[in-house]
């Protein structure tokens, strides 16, 4: 492997130095022989981190491949995914979860790290494999149900309790369904009424977000709030952690910049789990994001062939593409987060909450040479069909959003180029 160096980069936004690689790690001296970038005007940060992907492989390979995704998640500066496990079949034994990780390896363009599931088949009854998946090859820390919630609070009790004894983290899909009932597809309040779409109540979040947090507290084990979206729930978080209690949480891009006011065109791209919501919800996200209640930026990247998503509203799959969008719409969204603070979000803490000790790091001497490189000042056009993900279904289509990545290396072997 040769070696790299860097000239010029602002290193998480600070000022610019050169870094040098050497058998992909940063090193104090420049290489004898090595490929030289000039990154005048570009920012580095350690390589992003995705706490929430679908790859959709075993079983939905129209939608998404291993490969596919995770040429698209390289393209938008992530050096490592966490693959859910709603695959078909599910990722709820060691033997399904080492082959994930087997099937990421082979591309190696990303660390996919699986996820396990909670409950055998998804179905919210039995506790999956947790401990054979957690000392498989595949080293499983994060389990999640995704897709559905573990609704009984014993099975989820257990499951806290479970991974406890290990280091895990269960990832909640905060969901009652008693209260997001089986057509819920948007946002309950003026709108869903004026459109006639069936409703679904910011508490139906709400009320699970605050039972697990008790649950945490009592098991004394860490659960992970997925796609927070509402500013009841941003409550809760906060309370929870001033409690000391083990509880983070992560917020999508989307849920960061996209409102409820966009379904009034019925454009199915836009029905997503959990739903869009209203400009007083985005802010209350947008400051707790910024105070650090809500602890990382995951993307739930949610690919769909075109013939699930192409429906009418009520009947077309929730979910929206979003790896090789999500840095910009961050950064589109919330100009005044330092650079810092964006590796902060979408690198070292999901790192550190998925238990991925080589990435996330700082960018020095010693570490893994796994970093993105940023042009700032650029504008990205979006245009879907300029996209390595086989999906289509992006809710960013046309719109201009700012900064862009433009390198993604991986121990410090490039993984894309835009330059």
């Amino acid at each position: 492997m040769s070696g790299l160096i860097v000239r010029g980069a602002a290193v998480l936004g600070g000022p610019a130095r050169d870094l040098y690689v050497d058998r992909g790690v940063f090193v104090d001296e420049a290489p004898t022989k090595a490929t030289e970038i000039d990154a005048d005007g570009l920012v580095a940060l350690p390589g992003l981190v995705d706490l929430h992907t679908h790859l959709r492989e075993p079983g939905r390979e129209d939608a998404e491949t291993i490969r596919s995704g995770s040429t698209a998640a390289a393209r938008g500066g992530f050096t490592a995914v966490l693959a859910m496990a709603n695959t078909a079949p599910v990722t709820d034994t060691a033997e399904a979860a080492e082959r994930v990780l087997d099937l990421g390896r082979e591309v190696g363009l990303v660390d996919v790290q699986p996820v396990g599931a909670v409950t055998k088949g998804l179905a919210g009854e039995e506790l999956a494999e947790l401990g054979l998946m957690a000392r498989s090859r595949a080293a499983v820390r994060v389990f999640s149900d995704d897709g559905r919630c573990v609704g009984d609070a014993r099975v989820m009790r257990r499951a806290l309790e479970y991974v406890k004894a290990f280091g895990g983290v269960i990832s909640q899909h905060s969901q009652d369904p008693a209260l997001a009932g089986p057509t819920a597809c948007c946002h309950e309040g003026e709108i869903s009424g004026r459109l006639g779409l069936p409703g679904w109540p910011g508490v139906a979040e709400e009320v699970v977000v605050a039972r697990d947090v008790m649950l945490a507290r009592h098991t004394g084990s860490r659960v992970h709030v997925a796609h927070v979206s509402t500013a009841g729930s941003v409550e809760v978080i906060r309370w929870a952690k001033a409690q000391g209690i083990g509880v983070t949480a992560e917020v999508t891009p989307h849920h960061l910049m996209l409102t409820t006011d966009l379904l009034t065109g019925y454009d199915p791209v836009f029905k997503v789990n959990p739903p869009l919501r209203p400009d007083e919800d985005v802010a209350a996200l947008r400051e707790a994001l910024r105070d650090g209640t809500i602890d990382a930026v995951a993307t739930d990247h949610a690919p769909h062939a075109r013939h699930d998503k192409e429906h009418a509203f009520v009947d077309a799959a929730f979910g929206m593409i979003g790896l090789e969008t999500a840095l910009s719409v961050v950064r589109t969204a919330l100009p005044d987060l330092s650079w810092a603070d964006i590796a902060r979000v979408m690198s070292q803490t999901p790192a550190r909450i998925a238990g991925l000790s080589t990435h996330g790091g700082s960018l020095v001497v010693g570490e893994p040479a796994t970093m993105t490189l940023i042009d700032p000042s650029a504008t990205m056009l979006v245009d879907r069909d300029d996209s390595a993900s086989l999906s289509r279904n992006n809710p960013w289509h046309g719109r201009s959003l700012q900064a862009a990545v433009v390198g993604t290396y991986l121990r410090g072997r490039s993984t894309w180029d835009a330059r």
